[in-house]
């Protein structure tokens, strides 16, 4: 069996070594047009703020591991075109520009995503970095050295951290973008009302509510106009978003309009023997009980993972996702699974409610203690859970895994506020504030 695999993220890592234990005789052919696997993108704000021990570490794998494995890694070698429906792949050697064009058994897509880049005038210019892979890390970390103030273009995850991370190494910065909120997507306002206090702490300019309209080159670094005012730094990083780098697949397979490949619960695509998996898929929203984009790394080698089970034939199925994050900003530690009430009303769900308490994490009789916000998200109807978050001083991350196998597993608010939590005064109150937040829905 001959497969080739378009795209070494963690998908296709995650997919190849999982055909390898599948079918030890598969021939694997792996097409990456970078010269590196495996890397860490969620690390390179904590590397920008000196919080990574060797960024060597960034990658949990590496191109001479997977060919001494038997893989055969093209590296630096780019897919120009692809028959999906006859299994041809026509790809170019980067470093020589030779083209060669050769048959397969099965084609695995893991091309991941691209980062958002609107047709705004200047937006490839001079000092304007983007936040995606090695290269990106690399010239974002040599550009801090000697730079004084930043400006970030968008408030999700990655450009929440990376202006962050700017503000405590002593950079002036700037958070920009097209919501009314930070995170607006992942947290409630009441979380992230907190945040843009923390940030306004940290002397960081929030240009919230705002589209960019022009990047200008200056003498000192860039301008940014907005709709609503104009901001100068010495650099500019873009966290906008991003989208499936699927185009070479357009017309071939179906897809859902960001051009997201829907998959099966087998992680098969429209076409017989074409497998699609990571940023460049579709996942199967549990919440919603309907397929989505979230592009995560935790998706990505699950379904690499459910690639190699059934490369064969269909025999795991997918169990979905929740799109369980969290993070880190000025210590106070956030985590969410599920829906929120933004993420709700842009998929068009009615009928949610929502309750919200604080707790300390556990008895006051200790000599110190922390409180935590916790909020769950329900159907009206069902009582279905169906997300919720965190946030504290105190790390409640793990909490937010409980939850998403609550949602998982389709519990009800009554089923989770009686669900077995442990009780020990190090760790938590008699009742944890997972329970108890099920137990206020309850009663609702």
């Amino acid at each position: 069996m001959k497969v080739a695999i378009i795209g070494c993220t963690h998908a296709g890592i995650f997919s190849a070594r999982g055909i390898l234990e599948t079918d030890p005789t598969a021939e694997i052919t792996v097409f990456e047009k970078n010269d590196t696997v495996s890397f860490l993108s969620c690390g390179i704000a904590l590397w920008v703020g000196n919080h990574v021990s060797d960024p060597e570490k960034m990658f949990y794998d590496s191109v001479e591991a997977m060919k001494n494995d038997g893989i055969d890694m093209k590296m630096q070698h780019e897919v120009t075109n692809v028959d999906l429906e006859n299994k041809v792949v026509t790809y170019q050697n980067l470093e020589n520009q030779q083209e060669k064009t050769e048959k397969f058994d099965k084609i695995v897509v893991t091309t991941g995503s691209k980062p958002v880049m609107p047709p705004i005038p200047g937006i490839n210019g001079k000092n304007i970095y983007l936040c995606k892979n090695w290269d990106d890390a690399k010239a974002i970390n040599e550009a801090v050295k000697d730079v004084k103030s930043a400006i970030v273009i968008g408030a999700g995850y990655i450009g929440a951290e990376i202006a962050e991370q700017f503000s405590v190494s002593g950079i002036k910065t700037t958070l920009i973008d097209g919501l009314d909120r930070v995170l607006a997507k992942n947290f409630d306002k009441d979380i992230t009302d907190e945040v843009e206090i923390e940030y306004q702490k940290h002397d960081v300019t929030l240009g919230l509510g705002q589209m960019v309209q022009a990047f200008e080159s200056t003498d000192d670094g860039v301008k940014v106009t907005t709709d609503k005012g104009s901001y100068e730094a010495d650099i500019v990083v873009l966290g906008i978003g991003f989208l499936p780098r699927t185009d070479l697949f357009t017309g071939q397979v179906d897809m859902i309009k960001n051009g997201a490949i829907i998959v099966d619960k087998y992680m098969q695509t429209s076409v017989k023997d074409v497998y699609a998996a990571g940023d460049s898929a579709t996942v199967f929203y549990n919440p919603t009980q309907q397929d989505d984009y979230i592009p995560l790394a935790t998706n990505a080698v699950r379904q690499g993972i459910l690639v190699g089970k059934n490369i064969l034939k269909p025999t795991v199925a997918y169990l979905g996702t929740q799109a369980t994050s969290a993070v880190e900003l000025y210590g106070k530690a956030m985590a969410s699974s599920g829906l929120n009430q933004q993420l709700a009303q842009a998929r068009g769900i009615e009928g949610i409610k929502t309750v919200t308490i604080e707790q300390d994490y556990r008895p006051d009789f200790m000599l110190t203690t922390t409180p935590v916000r916790a909020t769950l998200v329900w159907d009206e109807n069902t009582r279905a859970v169906l997300g919720g978050s965190f946030y504290s001083e105190h790390d409640i991350s793990q909490t937010a895994n409980a939850l998403s196998l609550a949602i998982q597993n389709k519990m009800t608010i009554d089923e989770l506020a009686l669900s077995d939590f442990l009780f020990q005064p190090n760790f938590s109150q008699p009742i944890n504030f997972l329970g108890a937040v099920a137990m206020a829905a309850a009663k609702q």
